[in-house]
């Protein structure tokens, strides 16, 4: 049975309140300073014990810093790049600030605030990961009924990720690079007429290569992070196969001749995993500088490269998508609207192809009718 009882303070009358929570201990709750305030905190919680909202104040001291490792550890199911990224970002940006706030001490003015400090000095990417690492904290903390609300959700000034512009190559631009890449022109091709991130290209083995079909199927995602490579699937998870051109026939014949089932299709030079090709290296700037492309262009563009020769060829989104093993057809869309452009031009001219044509035969029947 909950309860108002007042009691005397050097600073006069105060009310407290007694209440059971959810699970039938007795608390309370002091200094109000009238009975009306005192019987609104009590209704509040009778109504929260009721839909099932109710959280138990002394539940919020846990620290930020407490739960963060925790959380941590639960996302399993991240790839190691994004996972490495979010441990640099409790690290450098998060623990500092909030390690020894307890959520319930959190606010949301304060969380804007370092929001706002950050986005001076940092990138979209760094801030967005650093908060969404925060949110996350929190947002366990809330659904563990330890605070009533996520104060860093739903934030208005987080920052807009910069997209990079794309370099795309044309036809003869990547045969120019391929030629002078220093004996890397399968990798160049293969690279710019498949779409293959650089992990599924490290990755591929002379299993997955069928000459006959020209076929590759993407198993394996190998990735350099801390000094290793982390073998892993393909960034979505999904599995797939990708086709490349004929023209590339005898080129794949000499890469995978000599070589054994589970031998790498692009192995390094001195055995092993491909690293991360960097624009720096003397094959690619070879590559560049025979290809006559901005000096701007990552080996990440070979990538772009293959989407934007795939959509003059004629494919349709759904086709590039599968291509690029992206998540979905929306996603291929957002990265790549540019290159649609054009389309927007056809649908146009067609639909005012369609309504000459119709309006012509109404025009036809109405002189036949008079």
């Amino acid at each position: 049975m909950a309860t108002i009882e007042p009691y005397e303070t050097k600073k006069g009358k105060r009310y407290r309140v007694r209440y059971t929570k959810p699970d039938r201990k007795p608390t309370d709750r002091r200094g109000f300073k009238t009975k009306r305030d005192a019987q609104i905190f009590l209704n509040t919680v009778e109504v929260s014990k009721l839909d099932g909202t109710y959280v138990d104040p002394t539940q919020g001291k846990v620290t930020v810093g407490e739960l963060a490792e925790p959380w941590r550890a639960r996302q399993s199911h991240l790839k190691i790049t994004t996972s490495t990224g979010l441990e640099q970002a409790l690290r450098i940006h998060v623990l500092p600030v909030w390690e020894n706030v307890r959520v319930a001490d959190v606010k949301r003015t304060a969380v804007a605030d370092w929001v706002a400090a950050m986005s001076k000095t940092r990138s979209p990417t760094v801030v967005l990961r650093a908060h969404g690492a925060l949110l996350g904290i929190l947002g366990d903390a809330m659904r563990d009924r330890l605070i009533p609300v996520n104060p860093a959700a739903d934030l208005d000034n987080l920052p807009k990720r910069r997209r990079t512009e794309h370099i795309y190559m044309t036809h003869e631009q990547v045969a120019k690079f391929a030629e002078g890449s220093n004996g890397r022109d399968c990798l160049v091709y293969v690279a710019c007429y498949t779409g293959l991130r650089w992990g599924e290209l490290a990755g591929l083995r002379i299993s997955r290569t069928d000459v006959k079909r020209r076929r590759l199927r993407i198993v394996e995602n190998a990735v350099y992070v801390k000094g290793k490579h982390h073998v892993q699937t393909p960034k979505t998870h999904e599995l797939r196969e990708v086709e490349y051109p004929a023209f590339l026939d005898d080129l794949m014949a000499e890469q995978v001749d000599g070589k054994g089932p589970d031998d790498l299709l692009f192995p390094a030079p001195m055995g092993g995993f491909l690293r991360h090709a960097r624009s720096n290296e003397r094959w690619f700037k070879r590559g560049k500088e025979a290809a006559g492309v901005p000096a701007s262009i990552t080996p990440h563009d070979f990538r772009h490269t293959a989407a934007s020769l795939a959509v003059q060829a004629g494919a349709n989104v759904k086709a590039v998508q599968r291509m690029l093993g992206h998540a979905s057809a929306a996603m291929t869309l957002d990265v790549y609207a540019d290159l649609w452009d054009e389309d927007l031009t056809v649908v146009a001219e067609a639909l005012n192809r369609a309504r000459d044509l119709k309006l012509g035969q109404n025009m036809g029947r109405d002189d036949s009718a008079a």
